[in-house]
This record gives C-alpha cells, structure tokens and sequence, in this order.
C-alpha cells in the first residue's frame, strides 16, 4: 500500500514571472497562502516583468 499523497494531489499556483505551475512543498506548509514565487529567482527578477 502506497504512503503519502500523489504529487499530482499537491495543490499548485502559477509563478506571475515566468508563468510556470509551481506545486506545494513541505517547507512552504505554514506560508503557502503567502508563497507568490516559484523560485528565489523568480522573486528577484519581480521588478522586471513589472
């Protein structure tokens, strides 16, 4: 019998910079309404697409 939850099961967001489905990840569990970016460098490259 399988543990865990499938990562087609994981809810996901679209990264605003670069447009790309990210998924839930474990450290993001306590801020994942707060979680905008997909990556450190999508963050900082925010101003960019701006």
């Amino acid at each position: 019998m399988p543990r865990g939850i499938d990562k087609a099961d994981l809810p996901t967001k679209t990264c605003p910079i670069c447009a790309r489905p990210f998924s839930w990840r474990r450290k993001w569990a306590a801020v994942w309404s707060e979680v905008i970016y997909c990556s450190e460098k999508c963050r900082r490259n925010k101003k960019r697409k701006a």
